[in-house]
Order: C-alpha cells, then structure tokens, then sequence
C-alpha cells in the first residue's frame, strides 16, 4: 500500500502500543495491516490515518495524542467531575435523553460511518449498534436512580442495639475507557452512559482503526449540552493507551485481546488502578438431539458469520449431536449459500469486509492449519477474489478437533467449524474445553433440559434457544470468566463497577459505651463468653438469656 511507517516510537511505548488497540490477538508493528498504519511524522503534529476496509478509500485523520495531551485530558476530566456529581439522577439523564435523541435523528448518517470505518453491513451498523445504544441510553437514563439507590442492610440482632447500616453509591471519579475496533459505537458508548449517569467524567481512547465513530460520538454529547470535559476523547495508537492508565484514572475498561489485557492489568496495577477486562472468547453452541434444527441453524448462521465473525461472543465452536448432524449440515450450508458479501454501504449486503487485513490473515491461517489437519471445507475457506477489500466468505468446516489452532485459539472471523458428539457429558466436556469463558448456547425444545445444561457450561453467559446478541440487553450483565476476562458492563453489575460502596453506619443510642469497652473484669469476661455461645446464633430468645448481665455492664459505675 501507500504507507509506511517512517519514524519509530521508542522501543517501550512500541512493544505495548503494538497491542493496545486490537480486540484480536497482539502483533508488532511491522505485521499491522498498510490500511491502517499510522503516518507518524518526526516533528508534531503526528497523525493516524482511517481507510474504509472495504475500498482502501482514505475517510479521514486524527491526531496521534502525546503522553502529556493525555494528562492534560484526564486532568480537565477530574476538574469537571465534582460539579457532575453533584447533580441529580434526574438532571443527568436529561443530558443522556437529550443525546439519545440527537443520535435517533443521525441514524443513517452514524450507521454509514460506522460502516465505512468497520466494514460490517450497514444494517447491522444499525441492528447491531444504533439500536442497542439508544436503547441502553433510555434504559440507564430512567433507572440508575433506582439501581443505585442506597441499600438499607439487615444487621440481624444489632438493630435491636439501636444501630443500621446502609450502602451509599458514589461516583469513582474519571473512568478511562480503552475501546476496540469492531463495535465502535455500541462498546464504548454504553460504558460512558453508564459512568456518566453514575456520577463520572470520562476520557475515551478509541480504536486507531475507529475513531471518527468516537468523535461523533462526543460530537453527539457536546449537542446533547454535557459539560465541557466531561467526556474526553484522546485519540491514538497503543502508546495513548498505555499514557491514559499511567495518568492515573480511577477506573479503567478494557476490551480487547488476552494478551493485552494482561499487559492493561500489569500496567493498573502499579498505581492499584481497578480495572474490567473483557478480553474475547471461543464460544459454542451445542445443538442437542431435539432442538428445532432449521432455527438452530439459522442461529449458527447468525451467530457465526453476522460482523463477519468479529465479535467477541460469535459462535466459533458448534458441537452437533451425531443423530441429526446431517440435516443441520445441510440447512447451515443452505442459509450460508444465500449470503451477499459486498461493501457494506450497500443495503441488501450481509457479510460486509473484515476490519483489518491482519485480521483476514489470522483466520487464513487457522482454516489453514485446519486443512491441514484434515479439517473438510465445505463452504469457503478462501479470500473473496473479485472484491478488492479486506473479503472473506462465510466458512464452514467439518472433521474438526480440539487439536486444531481453529477450535482453541480465537479466530475472529466468519468461520464455523461443526463437530459432532454422542452425549450430554461428552457435549459439556468439549465446550468446557477452552481457556476462555465469555459466552455459550444450547439448542433444545425441552427447556428445564437447556437450563440444566446450561449451568453446567463455565461462560459468564449461556443462553438456550438465543445466540450471540445479549449484549445488546441493557438491563444483563455482559462480561466473562477464565481467560475471558473479569468484572462486568451492562444491568447493575455493570454500574457497580463504575461506583465505590460507601458503608454509613449509626448508632442511635448515643448515650450509652458499647458492652465490649473497656474495662475488663470477670464479669465482662462471663459476659463475652455468653455472647459467643448465644448472641452467635441470631436466635434473639437465646440472647435474651444475657440481659440481665448486659443491663449490669451499662450501668456498672465507672472507676
């Protein structure tokens, strides 16, 4: 391509900006794909250039933010927090409606971005992002008075002692928000309506590969009359990133590959920098023996191939059970047959281009392990040809096994490798067999069966008879287990995490010492035993018994 790289970034910020930005796997400089190297210049100001994955066309350029621009935005951030939080629920989410209705209104012109920086249909720029954005806006702006109001706590027989305890929620402060490439819109901007309408500032570090998606985005917030600095946005490589977690944040959310979440975590921790990682998956499907096969097949369709494979929770294992193997076979390959990949500004495409070149090798590579394994293709399993774009068709494979890169490593990209198995425990074993955990589905019509089942599989979330889409429900939890990453975005859980529970608790009767204050005698010393043997048990009848010593302590005179 035209570009290449024609001064370096010292070695240190090199090695970890490498990685920051992408949600696949990391990679160094010189394997990152010539659409999207950045043109950095030996004099400021240095620059990332944007190109539509599908076209090669230049769509625009951003600044490549220094290390102090970074400082200097989390500090604008923590200025303008207090004043936020000072506001009410109500006042907040009149900002946060305001922007929802702003954004409504630009659908189609934030859809066409979106699909021009991704590459994904511009339909799914909708369905999959437009939608769920606005709708997790309504949903945060009408309830986070609700979920975060303060939680009286139940403190058993010390309530009858004249005491309560309750939790207060408070704002954390600046929330650092590292987003990655493949949902530009509906990714980051739910986090910063949730840290908003919690009480925080924010400053937002998109994808290099994304960023006019983020700028409209603050552009939308700026409309909507959100206070200046509120919302900051740093765009940049990896080394943006790696200066937003040292300028001290109070919370960082990070989605993206394994192996650099690790180095997000390494790198919070040294300030004790509280973070969420949600770091991708290798997620099944199990199709059990009574599951209504053409629904379970367009579901795998969907689930495997919508975004072009590049989502986190896309089906990239499907275990079949042997008996109706066949006939799911064929309704998979009959759906996958009736695709239509082009440039995904087109309205009838539904397989758009893939976001990035080094993307499009890792999945020729692990269809190509396959292969050679003795993997069978039966649909695909090569570079489009007569698109001149980052293409590649939906993929299916057969004669799949675990010893195969395609079945262990994250593939990100429209493959669906089919496996077979003859049993319930044989079904779990195999989709328990991963180092990740984010999602998995099972497919039946006996639905106690499907919950059954579905606690048994280790995943932050299983659904039966649904695939792929429950992070675009704002009212559940999305986040994952094992290599999957940790902590939560979405429903309460997720603004638990963007709040620090303040514990208050009071003691109405002021007038009196607690009975364990000093001083000790053998009559204390009968009384403690007394508490141990039967205040421990909560039983107030039991506890009665020591009244009358509890009454002598009270008003024992005071030497």
């Amino acid at each position: 391509m035209l570009f290449r790289v024609i001064s370096w970034i010292v070695l240190g910020d090199f090695l970890f900006s490498a990685t920051l930005s992408y949600a696949g796997q990391p990679a160094m400089l010189d394997n990152l794909p010539a659409m999207s190297k950045q043109v950095l210049q030996t004099e400021r100001p240095r620059e990332i250039v944007t190109y539509d994955p599908g076209t090669g066309a230049e769509l625009g350029r951003v600044p490549l933010a220094s290390p102090e621009e970074v400082v200097e935005a989390v500090r604008r951030a923590a200025a303008a927090q207090p004043a936020w939080a000072s506001l009410s629920f109500k006042e907040r989410a009149g900002v946060i409606l305001k922007a929802r209705e702003i954004m409504l209104g630009q659908t189609e012109e934030l859809a066409t971005l979106i699909s021009r920086e991704t590459g994904k249909p511009i339909s799914e720029a909708i369905s999959m992002e437009v939608v769920p954005t606005l709708d997790t806006m309504h949903y945060f702006a009408t309830h986070t008075a609700k979920l975060l109001r303060p939680q009286k706590i139940d403190i058993g027989q010390y309530g009858l002692m004249g005491r309560s305890s309750r939790i207060a929620y408070k704002p954390m402060g600046v929330v650092g928000i590292i987003s990655p490439w493949n949902f530009p819109l509906a990714t980051p901007a739910d986090e910063v309506v949730m840290a908003l309408m919690s009480g925080n500032a924010v400053v937002l570090k998109p994808s290099e590969l994304t960023p006019l998606t983020a700028l409209k985005i603050g552009e939308i917030f700026s409309r909507a009359g959100l206070p200046e600095g509120l919302l900051e946005i740093v765009t940049g490589d990896g080394s943006t990133g790696a200066a937003l977690i040292d300028a001290r944040v109070d919370k960082i959310m990070f989605t993206g590959s394994v192996a650099t979440g690790k180095r997000v975590a390494e790198a919070a921790a040294k300030h004790l920098t509280p973070v969420v990682l949600e770091l991708g998956g290798k997620d099944p499907m199990v199709v059990l023996e009574d599951a209504n096969v053409d629904n379970a097949a367009r579901g795998a369709v969907w689930g495997a191939f919508a975004n072009s494979g590049q989502a986190c929770a896309s089906v990239e294992r499907c275990y079949v059970h042997e008996s109706i193997a066949p006939q799911f076979l064929a309704r998979v390959l009959a759906e996958t047959q009736t695709l239509r990949q082009d440039v995904g500004i087109n309205e009838d495409t539904d397989i758009g281009a893939m976001s990035n070149e080094r993307q499009l090798r890792i999945v020729e590579q692990h269809v190509a392990d396959a292969v050679e394994r003795g993997a069978k293709v039966v649909a695909g399993g090569k570079r489009t040809d007569n698109l001149s774009g980052f293409f590649y068709p939906p993929t299916v494979l057969t004669n799949v096994d675990h010893g195969m890169t395609i079945m262990r490593d994250e593939t990100f990209g429209p493959v669906l490798p089919v496996m077979t198995f003859k049993t319930e425990d044989e079904a779990v074993r195999l989709a328990n067999d991963s180092v990740f955990g984010l999602t998995a589905s099972v497919w039946t019509k006996d639905i106690a069966r499907g919950q059954r089942l579905a606690e048994r599989i280790e995943a932050g979330t299983v659904m039966v008879n649904e695939v792929l889409y429950t992070h675009g429900i704002a009212q559940t939890p999305w986040g994952g287990i094992k290599d999957s990453g940790y902590g939560r975005t979405h429903g309460r859980m997720g603004l638990l995490e963007l709040v620090t529970p303040r514990h208050i608790h009071v003691n109405r009767i002021s007038g009196f010492p607690d009975l364990w204050w000093f001083r000790y005698d053998p009559a204390a010393h009968k009384l403690f035993r007394g508490l141990a043997t039967y205040f421990t048990t909560g039983s107030i009848i039991r506890t009665a018994r020591l009244l009358p010593q509890m009454i002598r302590r009270l008003f024992a005179p005071r030497v």
